[in-house]
């Protein structure tokens, strides 16, 4: 009694201690907003021209510049009034922004149904998400039957950023929705899902204020997106390391009277995979720091540090938040120390001997289904736009239609064009005669160079405004040295280039990281090499099946840049994670029963825990697919189902089938038993099992 009344008492000054830690770090996770940014040139390699154009912007009269396309339509010609409501619009919007450049009048469209007009708005008035809604009241007035759009490269970054307006709160709250009600589908206990939820609150309070600290004080690149998936990640991969732990509680208490010893004991089975698998995903999610896009580099420590703080909470508050509840919060279904449990088959077992029966044709099934979701491979892969970034459209995005369609050729998104001073005409002219380029003028004049604006004829992102921006930089530096081209459609053409770069570099790093950790883990160098393949194989086809479900079901026109390589980092780790959880427990059982029965055992006492976690993981992920942009939609969805098909084939049927099939050799070079006498049921409670 002594003994767990002490116990009970460095619980509580754990809690305590907690208590106290977070509360500290809670104003500085509060804080997290203000070291985000979702500025285009942030997410770019130094090297890009892109970067270098936005850099010697900053060094002209004003500073950075938004420019906006401000465009009126009437399906008939457009009248006199219409004329002077554009004009009177212009000027105001002139005077109110100091706006210089641009034409004298708003330009008139061939078919005389459309005027147009730019504005451009220098870094002294803010970010454009901060005044775009009263630039818009200043030209919401007109006459009737006349269409007014604010279009251009201000207006679409700001309707970006205004996507993500109120966006971490809603995560927050859906995700916590989602996973409690999973929690009270597995646990069927009124109680016993707020205990891991408030473990895991706390674990993202402190993951926020770990990341707010990185990007203080080593300028790691935060935006919007990496906080989304810091947030699914925390509240995904903390609620699984819950659930392994409290499975193994719950076996321990069956066994000891003793609440204190049984955590001990399930801590000490559970606690190596656990960290085995936050190595595995904090390393590989460190790999992104060799990637030149800055946001996704970013990502890597942002996530990592979540890991890492999920992991200490985990093991150390979570514990002993169930301590000090005692055997009461499993209500209504108490476990009680128990001499002999009644052996029962479950759904787990029935598998384990079906695949047994015929582990190649098992293996086999299982890589022919794969093999034809990878098919949508074959689909839609094209890069998106920057308009196509939306799920729901907005002004910017249907302004920049009617722009291209009543101006088609000045349908593109301006280019920023620094020249030297002394090479501004020539390097005009130059744009000029581009036949990519529909118009071109001259801008602010700084110490050392010159701005150029020019509008390409073709549309934003295309192909062919692309090849006028791959020909503007090859021959305006070969006519004047340390000219650059930058702009937003430059921009996207530097992170296509850079995410393929990264992809390149960044995914064998990843791949020999986890083949090195579950070397380790296993000490093994058959199984990892194994373990790998299928995870790889499944990517594969999660990535093939969602580019069928984004081209034929939610219509998007691509894939973002970055999905293949995030969606393959978290596809590998987490996939990787379960069969950790799976083969190390076919390791430690196949030590006295051999490895085919290892195995089997194993998948009969992890089957229900592993396929909850996995189900809560995909669920969390799939939170991101309700929010109103489409590259974290297609990561939400894209990981989430490779979850679930990892958790559900993967690791369920291919994985013990090859073990099967493979025998002792998995286990190549260390040597384990080979074989034992059979078990033809499980001997664990109904009670343990999770599903």
């Amino acid at each position: 009694m002594s003994r767990t009344r002490n116990t009970k008492t460095r619980a509580w000054l754990l809690i305590g201690l907690w208590i106290a830690v977070l509360t500290a770090l809670t104003p500085f996770a509060g804080s997290l907003d203000d070291v985000k940014s979702d500025r285009e040139t942030d997410y770019l390699p130094a090297a890009a021209q892109s970067t270098r154009a936005a850099e010697l912007e900053a060094t002209l009269p004003g500073g950075t510049s938004n420019v906006f396309l401000v465009v009126y339509e009437r399906d008939t010609p457009v009248t006199d009034a219409d004329r002077a409501t554009a004009t009177a619009h212009y000027a105001a919007l002139r005077a109110k922004y100091g706006a210089e450049g641009g034409p004298p009048q708003p330009l008139t469209s061939e078919d005389g149904r459309a005027l147009m007009y730019p504005v451009m708005v220098d870094q002294s008035h803010g970010e454009s998400a901060e005044y775009i809604a009263e630039f818009r009241a200043l030209v919401a007035e007109h006459p009737a039957g006349l269409t007014v759009q604010v279009t251009g490269p201000g207006a679409l970054q700001a309707d970006f950023e205004g996507a993500f307006e109120g966006i971490d709160e809603t995560l927050l709250l859906v995700t916590a929705v989602v996973v409690t009600v999973i929690l009270l589908l597995t646990y069927r206990s009124p109680v016993l899902w707020l205990v891991p939820l408030i473990a895991v609150a706390g674990a993202n309070i402190a993951s926020m204020a770990a990341v707010y600290g990185l990007a203080k004080a080593f300028d790691v690149t935060v935006n919007d997106q990496g906080a989304a998936v810091l947030t699914i990640l925390v509240f995904g991969v903390g609620t699984d390391y819950a659930l392994l732990i409290v499975a193994r509680y719950r076996e321990e208490l069956h066994r000891r009277p003793e609440v204190a010893g049984a955590m001990l004991a399930a801590l000490r089975t559970s606690v190596p995979a656990i960290a085995a698998s936050a190595a595995t995903v904090s390393l590989g999610l460190l790999c992104l720091l060799a990637a030149d896009m800055n946001n996704i580099a970013g990502l890597g420590p942002v996530g990592a540090a979540g890991i890492v703080c999920t992991l200490l909470v985990m093991v150390t508050l979570f514990p002993a938040l169930l301590v000090v509840c005692g055997r009461w919060i499993f209500w209504p279904r108490i476990p009680k120390v128990r001499a002999d449990i009644e052996p029962v088959t479950t759904l787990w077992d029935r598998l384990g001997v079906t695949i047994a029966r015929r582990p190649v044709g098992a293996a086999l099934a299982s890589v022919v289904v794969l093999a034809l979701l990878g098919l949508g491979l074959l689909g839609n892969t094209a890069s998106l736009s920057r308009a196509d970034q939306f799920v729901d459209t907005p002004e910017s995005v249907t302004g920049a239609g009617t722009l291209a369609a009543r101006f088609p050729d000045l349908a593109g998104t301006p280019l920023l064009i620094l020249a030297p001073n002394g090479s501004r005409d020539a390097i005009l002219r130059a744009t000029e005669s581009d036949p990519g380029i529909g118009a071109a003028e001259t801008g602010r004049t700084g110490p050392d160079f010159s701005e150029i604006t020019a509008i390409p004829r073709d549309p934003a992102d295309s192909a062919a405004e692309y090849a006028t921006i791959a020909r503007l930089r090859t021959a305006l530096p070969a006519l004047a040295p340390g000219t650059v081209v930058g702009g937003p459609s430059a921009s996207n053409l530097d992170i296509a280039e850079a995410s393929e770069r990264d992809r390149w570099v960044v995914i064998p790093l990843v791949l020999l990281v986890v083949t090195l950790v579950l070397g380790l883990l296993l000490r093994s160098i058959a199984a990892p090499i194994g373990l790998l393949l299928t995870v790889v194989l499944s990517f594969g086809s999660a990535l093939g099946a969602s580019v069928f479900v984004f081209e034929h079901v939610f219509g998007f026109a691509g894939l973002d840049s970055g999905l293949i390589l995030l969606a393959f980092l978290f596809l590998v780790a987490l996939g990787v994670d379960y069969n950790i959880f799976l083969v190390s427990r076919a390791r430690e059982e196949a030590r006295q029963h051999g490895t085919r029965a290892g195995m089997l055992r194993s998948l009969s006492v992890t089957g229900g825990v592993i396929t909850s976690a996995g189900i809560v993981l995909a669920a969390t992920f799939a939170v991101l697919v309700t929010l109103p942009l489409v590259s974290l939609a297609q990561i939400g969805f894209a990981v989430a189902f490779g979850v679930l098909l990892d958790t559900l084939l993967v690791r369920s049927v291919l994985v013990p089938a090859l073990t099967l099939i493979a025998g002792e050799r998995v286990w190549w070079p260390a040597r384990l038993p080979a074989s034992a006498p059979p078990r033809p049921e499980s001997t664990r409670d109904p009670e343990l099992l999770p599903l």
